[in-house]
């Protein structure tokens, strides 16, 4: 991992202070992950400021890409959802924009993609779980809420369902933030063994050599992975990117699902599920 693993083109110096703010110092730097996340908001506040402080009823350009974005959010919400679900657009867009380009930033050569790091997986993660336990606790009071995790049992059989309904939904958190780590992180590390690979210690350092055998062979693999790189995994990467993304917040809106459909059922109404 030493070998392919290399800082980030782009660092902020960090700043340690001891007993008060006036006896500050420099620090190494901070942390990659929280660096390019600030980049990523940056990005994404900046676009939206952009795209909003011109709004036209006939919308063109940046607003009319935010407006086919948010209606796709609307629709999927809407499809799982139902128009109850509409309130959480917000969370879920917010969501699924910060995860899609934290992805897309990871392709980038010499930068750091902050769903590389597991800080970043887990808040996302941790977001979700206390987020759809406040939807469901809210809609139908905190302990109804609880009462439902014993599930439609044999009352001597609730508690062990309780146990295993807690242990369910303590490990959703673990499973949103190993499955978007690993996923990202093991494109990362494929991408950086490519770029080793024909790097000045790879086979472009081996056609520059000054042999002949070296500038056929280095030349023509570089040329290879060149081609396999921009043709194949470059476009593999950037659909894991948008399935990553996707999946995360269709689990997300899977789980306020459920809290809102425990709640209706709960409160006697009848609702359809949406999947």
């Amino acid at each position: 991992m030493e070998v392919i693993e290399h800082a980030p083109i782009f660092r902020l110096p960090g700043i340690a202070c001891q007993w008060s703010p006036f006896e500050c110092h420099r620090a190494g730097f901070v942390p990659d992950h929280v660096t390019y996340t600030w980049l990523v908001m940056l990005v994404l506040a900046g676009l939206a400021f952009v795209a909003s402080r011109d709004v036209q009823l006939v919308p063109r350009g940046l607003q009319n890409f935010f407006e086919v974005v948010l209606e796709q959010f609307q629709q999927l919400i809407d499809d799982v959802l139902g128009p109850q679900g509409r309130p959480f657009l917000p969370l879920i867009g917010t969501l699924g924009l910060f995860i899609l380009t934290s992805n897309l930033v990871s392709l980038v050569p010499g930068f750091s993609g902050p769903t590389t790091n597991l800080n970043t997986t887990a808040a996302c993660a941790l977001i979700v779980f206390f987020s759809y336990h406040w939807i469901g606790a809210r809609k139908q009071g905190a302990l109804t809420y609880l009462a439902h995790f014993a599930g439609p049992v044999p009352l001597a059989l609730k508690p062990l369902m309780f146990v295993i309904e807690i242990i369910s939904h303590l490990a959703r958190p673990l499973s949103l933030t190993l499955r978007l780590f690993g996923n990202m992180v093991g494109g990362h590390i494929l991408l950086a063994i490519i770029f080793f690979l024909m790097g000045l210690q790879g086979l472009i350092g081996w056609a520059l050599s000054g042999g002949a055998l070296g500038a056929v062979v280095g030349g023509l693999g570089g040329i290879v992975m060149i081609a396999f790189t921009v043709g194949f995994l470059y476009p593999l990467k950037i659909l894991v990117s948008f399935l990553q993304a996707f999946i995360f917040v269709m689990l997300t809106m899977l789980y306020i699902s459920g809290a809102i459909e425990e709640a209706e059922h709960h409160g006697g109404e009848s609702h359809p599920a949406h999947h």
